[in-house]
């Protein structure tokens, strides 16, 4: 499965929380599929233009059990750019955005 998937979590101001449950869970699947180096959970403040930014969360293909979980909806695959790791091993980096490396 290729897809990627976003999840909003919300204000920046109060994404904290809901990062926390995904992070949670997130780490509940990993561990218990071996922490695989392509699972992942990225994080990245958008605003489109508005005042307040929110907290996107994006979930890599190997994550696609934890994104329907939580009602996360397919997507592209995000760009790199002001990407952070919220959840994943670092090696993640390597695998999911070889570009950034080669």
């Amino acid at each position: 499965m290729d897809y990627w998937y976003s999840l909003n979590l919300g204000d920046a101001m109060l994404a904290v929380e809901p990062a926390s449950e995904v992070e949670e869970l997130f780490l509940k699947a990993f561990t218990a599929m071996g922490s695989p180096f392509d699972m992942a959970v990225f994080t990245r403040h958008e605003s489109e233009g508005r005042l307040h930014c929110e907290v996107m969360a994006y979930f890599s293909p190997a994550a696609h059990e934890v994104a329907q979980a939580l009602d996360a909806r397919p997507c592209p695959k995000p760009m790199r750019a002001d990407l952070g790791l919220l959840a994943g091993s670092q090696d993640a980096w390597l695998m999911l955005f070889p570009e950034i490396h080669g």
